[in-house]
């Protein structure tokens, strides 16, 4: 406790972010990817108001194009030349993801639109969390959950194609909430597994971002749904 809380007990911000197993070319590392994941963020903003406003705008729309900008992303080599145009180009996956949160967003503010604001805070102050757990533990400490997290994620697949046809509320909860708490996990996995990557050589901080954008969007939409659909039920 006295790493965290100093002679009196006080909170330390600085032993906070003491992060000292990071090499100082880590941390300015992990600066790049959270100021590319903020500008990641500002960009699915903008798609869910385009999803609004504009009439062209919709789902279908919002998942071709997040998909062929991630696939055109990753054909975008890394390098010094190409830096503004895959930065460009992780705008335009970010702006398509938000779009694809249209419906969700839909739901819950047909249901009361506070719940928007609670939802993107509650992601915020989960994934700041899970964030921080990562970066005090161990390095390479969790790594190993990427087996678990692989087979998790087969699991919400398998699950959400047996409930296209079968169209049960469990199967719907399940998916959302070990959904949530698979992501969760993600969080600190992806964390620790750009830090070992950036320790192995690979310093693109913009795929980086993205990795975690991805986890940052899941969170934030079962959130979404979960209460809006609590708060649904609570006024029947």
């Amino acid at each position: 406790m006295d790493n965290l809380f100093g002679g009196r007990n006080r909170f330390s911000m600085k032993a906070l972010t003491n992060f000292s197993q990071l090499s100082d070319q880590a941390r300015r590392h992990l600066k790049n990817v959270y100021g590319t994941l903020s500008l990641s963020l500002l960009s699915a903003l903008a798609g869910a108001v385009l999803y609004f406003i504009s009439s062209i705008a919709g789902q279908f729309l919002g998942v071709i194009g997040s998909f062929a900008s991630l696939i055109w992303l990753m054909a975008t080599p890394y390098n010094e030349k190409n830096q503004p145009k895959r930065l460009g180009i992780m705008c335009t996956f970010g702006l398509f993801s938000g779009m694809t949160l249209g419906p969700a967003l839909d739901f819950a503010i047909a249901v009361d639109p506070s719940i928007v604001p609670t939802a993107f805070l509650s992601t915020a102050v989960i994934f700041t969390s899970f964030t921080l757990v990562a970066l005090w533990t161990q390095r390479r400490s969790l790594l190993y959950l990427g087996g678990s997290l692989l087979a998790g994620l087969n699991l919400l697949l398998l699950a959400g194609f047996i409930n296209l046809f079968l169209g049960s509320y469990f199967i719907l909860q399940f998916q959302l909430y070990f959904g949530l708490m698979v992501f969760c996990v993600f969080v600190m996995y992806d964390t620790q597994l750009i830090v070992e990557k950036f320790e192995h050589g690979d310093k693109d901080y913009i795929w980086h971002s993205v990795e975690l954008f991805i986890d940052f969007i899941a969170i934030f939409r079962r959130l979404l749904i979960i209460l809006a659909s609590k708060e649904k039920k609570s006024k029947k």
